[in-house]
C-alpha cells in the first residue's frame, strides 16, 4: 500500500514537472489583440496563473484600464522554481513571506500610483505592496477543481490561461458546464479528443488567430529537453520550443465567418478514395476541390480554417479508430493519419 502510495505520488510529480511550460509575453500580445473589444466590462479570471511568474496576470494587470476591465481574478496552485523574478512575494501586502501557500489576487482597479502618466506594472507592484486587500490566501490548494476556485469561475466571464495539457480534458469540460467564454492554450492533438471533437462539431469551441510557426515556453532550469534543437538558454532562462500548441476558444473571431478561397478541380487520380468508404483523401488543407460535394477526410489542421457556414464537420477519424462517423482512413492498405471529415453545405 506504501508503495502503491508513492508510485502515485511520483507519477503526480512527474505530470506536474512536464505541465510546467510559462507562455511569453509576446505570445500573449499576439493573440489578445484580436479580442480586446470583448473584454470591456468583464471579469477575467486566470486559475491557473502564479502571479509572481505568470505572463497572463502581467498582460492584464498592465492593460487593466485599456482593456476596461471590471475585475482582475488569478488563483496559484504551486511555488514555482522560477518564480519571484518580477513581483517579489515579500513585497506583497497580506502573503507569507514564505511564499509557499496558494494564494488568490483580486484587483478591481489599477491607478497611476506613481503618477508617471502611465499604467504600468510598477504601478501594480506598488497596488499589490500597500493594499492586502488584494491579496489573500486560499484555504485550499488552489486547483482549478477545488470549491473555493469554482466559485471564483461561477463569477468570472473570461477565463484566460495556459491551463496543464495532461488535464486539458478536464479543464475545458469545467468551463463548458459553467457556461464560461475562454480563451486558453492546448496541444493540437487535442483536437482529437473525443470530448474536445464534440465541442468543435458542436460549434461550441474553434481556434483562435496566431496558431502558426512554434512558441518557446520557459521551463525550470532543470527541465529535461533531450533535443538540442527545442531548447534555448536567453540571460539565464531556459526555453522549450513546441510546434503544436493552438490557442483554443468560444469568444468570436473574424477568421471563422471567412470563406476559405479554394482553386482545386476534383479528379479521382488526385484524390482517392479510402478502402472501405465512399470518402475522398485531401492530403492538404488548401487542396479541398472546388467542385466536390461528397465526403471529403482532411488532416486536423483543417479547424483552423474552419467556417461553420462553408462546411460541415460529420467526425474525426484514424485507422484504428472513429468518433463521430464510421470510416478508416486506409487507402491501398496503407495508414493515412488523422483525418477530419467533412461536407461542403449547400
Amino acid at each position: 500500500m506504501q508503495t502503491k502510495s508513492l508510485n502515485k505520488n511520483l507519477h503526480s510529480a512527474r505530470t506536474a514537472k512536464t505541465d510546467e511550460f510559462y507562455t511569453q509575453l509576446v505570445d500573449i500580445e499576439k493573440e489578445l489583440k484580436h479580442y480586446k473589444d470583448q473584454f470591456r466590462g468583464k471579469v477575467v479570471y486566470c486559475n491557473c496563473d502564479d502571479p509572481f511568474e505568470s505572463n497572463f496576470f502581467k498582460y492584464f494587470a498592465a492593460n487593466f484600464n485599456a482593456l476596461g476591465l471590471k475585475k482582475l481574478i488569478t488563483t496559484s496552485y504551486v511555488k514555482s522554481p522560477i518564480a519571484g523574478g518580477q513581483l517579489p512575494l515579500f513585497e506583497v501586502e497580506g502573503l507569507k513571506p514564505s511564499g509557499k501557500e496558494p494564494f488568490k489576487i483580486e484587483i478591481t482597479e489599477v491607478l497611476d500610483i506613481d503618477n508617471d502618466g502611465a499604467i504600468d506594472l510598477e504601478d501594480v507592484k506598488s497596488l499589490l505592496k500597500h493594499n492586502k486587500k488584494n491579496s489573500t490566501p486560499l484555504k485550499g490548494n488552489g486547483d482549478f477543481r477545488s470549491e473555493e476556485c469554482t466559485e471564483l469561475l461561477k463569477e468570472a466571464d473570461i477565463v484566460v490561461t495556459n491551463p496543464p495539457f495532461s488535464l486539458f480534458r478536464e479543464y475545458v469540460a469545467q468551463l463548458i458546464e459553467y457556461n464560461k467564454k475562454f480563451l486558453i492554450l492546448g496541444d493540437q492533438n487535442a483536437i482529437t479528443y473525443k470530448e474536445t471533437f464534440g465541442y468543435i462539431k458542436e460549434n461550441r469551441l474553434w481556434l483562435g488567430y496566431d496558431n502558426g510557426g512554434t512558441k518557446w515556453f520557459q521551463v525550470p532550469m532543470d527541465y529535461d529537453i533531450p533535443t538540442e534543437s527545442r531548447k534555448k538558454i536567453v540571460n539565464g532562462v531556459k526555453y522549450f520550443s513546441m510546434g503544436r500548441i493552438l490557442w483554443f476558444t468560444n469568444l468570436d473571431t473574424t477568421k471563422r465567418h471567412e470563406n476559405m478561397v479554394l482553386y482545386k478541380k476534383y479528379t479521382p487520380e488526385e484524390f482517392p478514395k479510402y478502402d472501405n468508404y465512399d470518402v475522398i483523401n485531401v492530403d492538404k488543407v488548401s487542396d479541398i476541390p472546388m467542385n466536390y460535394n461528397g465526403v471529403m477526410g482532411v488532416p486536423i489542421t483543417f479547424v483552423d480554417k474552419y467556417n461553420p457556414k462553408q462546411f460541415e464537420i460529420l467526425g474525426v477519424a484514424n485507422s484504428a479508430r472513429w468518433i463521430g462517423y464510421k470510416c478508416l482512413t486506409l487507402i491501398q492498405g496503407k495508414k493515412i493519419y488523422n483525418r477530419i471529415l467533412i461536407k461542403r453545405k449547400k
